[in-house]
């Protein structure tokens, strides 16, 4: 299996490049920067250089071609602006999305975000004052929920996975799934787990959840869930 990583240079995408590689797949991280291709190798990776930001959907399908699955693992980052909560964590989702299906990608995961969708519409609307927390913070929810929205409406097998307050804690493999849960925390081990289960196994195709730590096994929890 050949699994396609948008952001491959973040913490969750590394151990996910870490968790596939160790399990036989191929896997390839988009990144933006060619010098953390370094780090990408190091977690079982190739790296292949492109800038979503600036990259046309046609040009991106072609880096796709023969890809089993691509994850959307990418945003802007906790310091940039509100500009880029949209040209990133909504817009690169979505080019992806129209990539993977020029592409012929039939299996799409991202990893969002738990309690986007009740956005503040006023205090989103750009342009908006990046020194103003909560107003980059509104922009951030919207930019996660409409690109869960434009997933939702694809054909293809997406998994739309919404994570509680992400830690660096290891991973404990049991967790708590729902259409909502209660806020609460999750290491980043563990949605990586989440997200290499999901494909490995086929499991929560075309499902939404949001995430926590909990009691039950991630391929137990996961191969129940119908939200």
């Amino acid at each position: 299996m050949t699994v396609i990583i948008a952001g491959g240079h973040g913490k969750i995408a590394q151990l996910l490049e870490r968790r596939l590689a160790d399990a036989g797949q191929e896997v390839v991280g988009i990144i933006r920067n060619p010098d953390h291709a370094a780090d990408l190798e190091k977690a079982g990776a190739k790296a292949l250089v492109l800038d979503l930001e600036s990259i046309d959907a046609d040009t991106l399908a072609k880096h796709l071609q023969g890809a089993d699955a691509v994850v959307f693992a990418a945003g802007g980052g906790a310091k940039s602006g509100a500009e880029r909560k949209m040209t990133v964590d909504r817009d690169g989702a979505i080019l992806l999305a129209d990539a993977a299906e020029k592409a012929g990608v039939d299996r799409y995961v991202i990893i969002s975000a738990m309690s986007v969708d009740g956005f503040d519409v006023e205090k989103s609307t750009l342009p908006v004052d990046d020194n103003d927390d909560a107003a980059v913070w509104e922009v951030y929810r919207r930019a996660k929920s409409e690109a869960d929205a434009d997933i939702r409406s694809r054909d293809f097998d997406w998994t739309i996975v919404r994570p509680g307050a992400l830690t660096d804690d290891a991973g404990t493999g049991q967790i708590t799934t729902g259409a909502t849960v209660d806020r609460g925390e999750i290491p980043r081990a563990d949605v990586a787990e989440i997200v290499a289960t999901a494909i490995l196994e086929g499991t929560a195709v075309r499902t939404q959840f949001e995430v926590i730590s909990g009691e039950t096994p991630i391929s137990d929890a996961l191969a129940e869930i119908k939200y």
